[in-house]
This record gives structure tokens, C-alpha cells and sequence, in this order.
């Protein structure tokens, strides 16, 4: 399985050793199949990363979901569910396109609209967000794969701020589940991340992931939390 890292310390370390719950137990469901336990400093006792800044909540998030950009290991932001973007002579307009292959982990394409429901829902709870969202006019999917930011002045931060290294980290999420009230938890942990989460095996110590079949790593080397 391939697994990305997320920098949790000077030196970093693989998003999957951030971890959940008290025990978290991975498993690749291949034909070589293994299973990985791992004892965390914490228990997952909230499953939406956007709601809480608990760092456990964080961990779990990235191992169920994905994110537009990431932070590259000299923080720069890198796309990661995002193909390409372009910006206006003005800055003031920023369209994106995802990329091909994305899918929720129910098996439904991921769409703009998905992304501008996560982007406004967590545009709610963070505060990087919420400085963002200061300037936003407009934020709407065009068609089935691109979405477009319109800004009121230029500002220079945001792809820093969809690359968004720790909590609240701007997760995409379903736009059904992402048009949850932002003052109240989701209750659904689909994501399209390179986990899922075995939410009919959650114990009070104990939260269960297996691999994503379906997830399309980028083909970059891997560097931080890009690739």
C-alpha cells in the first residue's frame, strides 16, 4: 500500500503513525493482506476533522480524505486532488479542475460541487478559512470537474491555504455530508483518501481502516504530504 507523510515533527512521519483512536488497525485487503496495529496517543471520540482541532481527529483525517493541495517538504503548495488551475490577469478569479479517477469512497465521482460545499463548510470552522472567506464574491462549480473562486481583491494565500498542513486541515468530503450544519459534527466518514473507515467496528478504543481499492495516488515522488 502506499502511504503519504504529514509533518508531525521536525523529521516527520507517515500520516498513518499520526494516527486515530487508542488502537487503530490498519488493513490492506489484497491477496497479500496484512494487518497493522498501532497504539495512539488518543481516542477517536470525533470523526469530523473540520469540527474539532483535536490532533487525533486531524490523523484520522487523512487517512479517510484528501485535499486540494498539499504542503510539499519546503512548504509549497502542491496540487493534489486539483489537475490544473489558472488564475485571471487580476488575481481575482481561480479556477480549478480535478483530477481524473477521483472517487468517494460509496463510489461516486468526486465533483466541483463537492469541493465548494467542503470549502465553504470548513471556510466556517477555520480560521485560515474564515480569512479566506473574507474575500470570497463567489465560490461555484462550473461543470462536474471544476469549480471557480472569486475574489474580491487579490490574496496571496490562497493555495497556502488549501494546503493547509494541520487542523483544521480543508478535507474534502461529499457535498451531502459537507452541507452539515458546521456547528454539529458529520456523522459519515466517506471520504476519497487512501483509507476507509470501518465505522461498524468503531469501539470505545478502537477505530478500523482498510485500504482503498480505488485510490489513485498522484505520480509525483513523494515529498511531505504531496504526492
Amino acid at each position: 500500500m502506499k502511504l503519504r507523510s504529514i509533518p508531525m515533527s521536525s523529521n516527520g512521519i507517515n500520516r498513518w503513525l499520526a494516527a486515530a483512536a487508542a488502537v487503530i488497525v490498519l488493513v490492506a485487503s489484497s491477496a497479500s493482506a496484512s494487518t497493522l496495529r498501532i497504539a495512539s496517543h488518543g481516542r477517536l471520540s470525533v470523526i469530523d476533522p473540520i469540527w474539532t482541532t483535536a490532533y487525533v481527529a486531524r490523523s484520522h483525517g487523512y487517512l479517510v480524505y484528501d485535499t486540494l493541495f498539499a504542503m510539499d517538504e519546503n512548504f509549497e503548495p502542491k496540487p493534489q486532488m486539483v489537475d490544473t488551475w489558472t488564475v485571471s490577469d487580476d488575481g481575482k478569479v481561480w479556477t480549478f479542475r480535478l483530477r481524473d479517477g477521483l472517487k468517494w469512497h460509496d463510489g461516486t465521482n468526486v465533483t466541483g460541487e463537492d469541493c465548494v460545499a467542503s470549502l465553504r463548510r470548513w471556510g466556517k470552522r477555520d480560521g485560515m478559512g474564515q480569512q479566506l472567506f473574507k474575500d470570497v464574491v463567489s465560490l461555484t462549480a462550473a461543470d462536474e470537474k471544476t469549480f471557480t473562486m472569486t475574489l474580491r481583491e487579490p490574496y496571496g494565500l490562497v493555495l497556502a491555504s488549501l494546503a493547509k498542513l494541520s487542523a483544521n486541515v480543508p478535507f474534502m468530503m461529499p457535498k451531502r455530508i459537507a452541507e452539515t450544519d458546521p456547528m454539529q459534527p458529520i456523522k459519515d466518514a466517506t471520504g476519497s483518501g487512501p483509507f476507509i473507515f470501518k465505522q461498524d467496528e468503531r469501539e470505545d478504543n478502537k477505530a478500523v481502516y482498510v485500504r482503498n481499492p480505488n485510490y489513485v495516488p498522484r505520480n509525483e515522488v513523494q515529498s511531505l504530504a504531496a504526492g
